[in-house]
């Protein structure tokens, strides 16, 4: 939360790049994690500039994205939560509030949440998995 918000400029708007996001992969291990990171993201979308829609809505599409997370079967269809609704659903008052095209606004969040929560998230699993799952 705190990189997101130290990074404004590369965390929100058209194109989107939040270190965060790799933590949405960790509801697929760790079920308590969706509140972690769905408060981590309300708190983040404070200081997004795109007010209430962004805090609540961004927020509950976090919040579906994680529970789905946690249901899935393995790693690879673990990241796919984030990535779709993210890239689908935020991108619609993104793109209202910016004045650039819905489908532009979905490749760059999709390509941020592929980036995040695919390649970053899949590195911070193996490791809270190896070093951290076991000593708790």
């Amino acid at each position: 939360m705190v990189l997101t918000i130290i990074l404004g400029e590369f965390s929100y708007g058209p194109i989107q790049f939040r270190i965060s996001e790799a933590l949405t992969i960790l509801p697929l291990v760790e079920p308590s994690a969706i509140l972690g990171v769905t408060i981590g993201c309300a708190i983040s979308n404070i200081f997004s500039g795109y007010g209430p829609m962004d805090i609540f809505g961004g927020s509950l599409v976090t919040f579906i994205a994680a529970f789905i997370t946690s249901k899935m079967p393995n790693k690879v269809l673990g990241i796919l939560p984030p990535v779709i609704l993210n890239s689908l659903i935020v991108s619609i008052w993104v793109s209202k509030m910016s004045g650039l095209p819905y489908l532009a606004i979905v490749i760059n969040i999709a390509l941020g949440e592929i980036a995040a929560a695919g390649a970053l998230g899949l590195i911070f699993l193996s490791i809270y998995e190896k070093y951290i799952k076991e000593k708790i």
